[in-house]
């Protein structure tokens, strides 16, 4: 995989199919960055799991912090790493030993380690490396073109709007297999049906 550059197919089969995402680094404090791409993605339809040591034991957005990837009591799609590029090596090894694995290691911008994308597309998982799924999803979506932001994608087709209260744009995500995901189906329709009976996160 060229890290340098990622073509739209590769970064939106990542966004369409992880369900569940755990961010190692989230702040809490509402000005940062990793708080904005969080919350964004959580009202996404995403199954967010904050991953901080500091904050662990207290919640938030409603969410349990967690101190790291170990006491994740759940299987996570995708990892999501928002510390310095020299942290990402030990935190690919510790994903590589939760069972299941995710499928996907995600370094935030700025943040590129080749030595732990190596190591994690060894163990067959896809990389993304000095990229933002915030930006992905809204680049891929259309849903920051509202901003003017040129997205360097064409389409003649129309952006499907997400229902719920707020104006915002569905990438339909897909499972593996083909099928539409809980999550796409939770954005699509405003809804969280992960407290109901027969329906799993």
């Amino acid at each position: 995989m060229d890290h340098d550059s990622y073509p739209d197919a590769y970064i939106r089969g990542i966004l369409n199919t992880v369900k569940t995402i755990a961010v190692v680094g989230v702040s809490p404090n509402t000005s940062r960055p990793s708080y904005f791409v969080f919350k964004y993605l959580k009202e996404r339809g995403y199954r967010m799991i904050p991953v901080n040591p500091g904050q662990a034991g207290k919640e938030l957005l409603g969410e349990t912090i967690y101190a790291r990837l170990a006491d994740i009591p759940e299987p996570v799609d995708m990892v999501d790493i928002f510390r310095a590029s020299q942290h990402a090596l030990p935190i690919v090894r510790e994903a590589l030993a939760m069972t299941p694995r995710p499928g996907v290691i995600w370094m935030q911008l700025t943040v590129r380690n080749d030595e732990a994308a190596k190591l994690a597309e060894d163990a067959g998982l896809k990389v993304v490396m000095n990229r933002c799924p915030k930006i992905e999803y809204g680049r891929l979506s259309s849903e920051i073109s509202w901003l003017g932001v040129n997205t360097r994608t064409i389409s003649s087709k129309r952006g499907k709007i997400a229902q719920g209260g707020i104006q915002r744009l569905s990438l339909n995500r897909t499972t593996m297999a083909g099928g539409t995901t809980e999550a796409a189906v939770r954005a699509a329709t405003g809804g969280d049906d992960r407290d109901k009976p027969g329906t799993t996160p």
